[in-house]
């Protein structure tokens, strides 16, 4: 039997997975992220005992995705500031001596959700995690969206609501997307963590209308065929007819899409969206090696 291995490398925690051929999650293993010589101290050997062929990384970021710049592979600005500029793949490669492919965490979610998930028997998709911060991947013709870099939709600006005088929480753009709807953001707005809000209506009017008008975004200009909300704010399920709602309200009958039922939903594969697709990346970087 061939191995695989998978990361799925957030801020707070790497989830890593080994997994068969046929995509099948084996065993999983998951550390606290410390300091990158530290944390990959504790991951190689988990790899190591199943002589793996190949590893698939999603990632946090920003990173660099252009296999021809000097820095592919490093974590660049990062918030997480002793993984700034840290020659991530290239570390792994030269430990584990395996072919090596990586995209950013959403991304990898994306294609999982594509081939495994929610969007299964679809060509196009994207994945959107609303959490500690908002960030999003999306697949276009069965291919994941990469360019001069990588997608980066969690900071696209919205308008600030009427009712709103929130100044925002991104240290870089204020009002962006992330700065207005993200966990910490709404915590801070409101003086508790979301769990704590289940109750508040207004709460979730206003979230739901960031969250609309930057799937009105995402929609005019990419058309997915399907879009899936994770991350542990959208775990309050209340939030998903009023984002439907909202979105019908912003597009006004513009153009026409599916069942917004169908279009916007929840992953198909749970919490395991990120590190599934990140297996599925290694079974491609062991068919491309």
């Amino acid at each position: 039997m061939a191995y695989y291995g998978a990361i799925e490398a957030g801020g707070t925690k790497f989830c890593c997975a080994i997994g068969n051929e046929h995509g099948e999650i084996i065993e999983e293993f998951t550390i606290p992220t410390g300091k990158p010589d530290e944390t990959l101290q504790k991951l190689i050997p988990f790899f190591q005992t199943y002589q793996i062929e190949a590893l698939g990384v999603g990632s946090f970021g920003p990173i660099c995705v252009k296999r021809d710049d000097p820095s592919y592979g490093y974590l660049m600005n990062t918030p997480k500031v002793d993984w700034k500029h840290y020659p991530f793949i290239p570390e792994l490669e030269k430990q584990l001596g395996v072919p090596v492919s990586f995209t950013t965490d959403v991304n990898a979610a994306a294609l999982g959700e594509l081939t495994k998930g929610a969007a299964k028997g679809l060509t196009s998709c994207m994945y959107i995690t609303v959490g500690t911060g908002i960030g999003a991947g999306a697949v276009v013709k069965n291919e994941l969206l990469h360019g001069h870099s990588h997608p980066e939709m969690g900071h696209i600006l919205v308008r600030l609501h009427a009712s709103d005088s929130f100044a925002g929480i991104c240290p870089a753009h204020g009002t962006c997307l992330e700065g207005l709807a993200c966990g910490p953001a709404i915590e801070k707005r409101w003086g508790k963590p979301a769990k704590e809000l289940v109750e508040q209506e207004a709460v979730w009017a206003l979230e739901a209308d960031y969250l609309a008008q930057a799937l009105m975004q995402y929609t005019l200009i990419l058309s997915p065929e399907r879009i899936i909300m994770g991350g542990g704010v959208m775990k309050q399920k209340q939030l998903f007819p009023l984002l439907r709602e909202k979105l019908a309200f912003y597009m006004n009958d513009y153009i026409d899409l599916p069942p917004l039922d169908t279009y916007i939903v929840s992953p198909g594969l749970g919490d395991k969206a990120g590190i599934t697709g990140a297996l599925l990346l290694a079974m491609e970087a062991k068919g491309n090696a």
